[in-house]
């Protein structure tokens, strides 16, 4: 079965938190294996790089404040085929109060603009994104 990576952030709210370990674990229980794994606080730079596709749209100066706010946990997570549509899925809408129980965002998210977790939306954007992060994946 060929192995597909994809990129997972716990973003600032989520750490703030304490909820990187049960992110993680879902994860996990799920399958899918981590093959790295990083707390650090995101660049002004790699925010921009990572969120290029929404500058110009009135959210995005909050996007690049939030992500680069407080340190976060970054992770890039293999599995089968579409690894980043099963990430997604488990991840839940992006709006936690249109995200059913079950997912990360309907059990733990309450915010729109905080919601917890980010996941690439496809497997070229995982390529880029974890080119972005993890270079020496690549």
């Amino acid at each position: 079965m060929p192995v597909n990576r994809t990129l997972v952030i716990c973003k600032p709210d989520a750490v703030e938190r304490g909820l990187v370990g049960e992110i993680v674990g879902r994860l996990e229980r799920k399958g899918l294996r981590s093959v790295a794994l990083e707390l650090r606080t995101i660049t002004a730079a790699e925010a921009a790089e990572h969120y290029a596709e929404h500058e110009g749209k009135p959210f995005y100066g909050d996007l690049i404040d939030f992500i680069t706010s407080a340190p976060a946990v970054l992770l890039v997570v293999e599995g089968p085929a579409d690894t980043w549509r099963i990430v997604r899925t488990m991840m839940g809408p992006t709006n936690p109060a249109e995200a059913p129980a079950g997912t990360i965002r309907g059990d733990y998210g309450t915010v729109l603009t905080e919601n917890l977790v980010h996941g690439s939306d496809s497997a070229e954007s995982a390529t880029r994104e974890i080119g972005i992060f993890f270079p020496r994946l690549h």
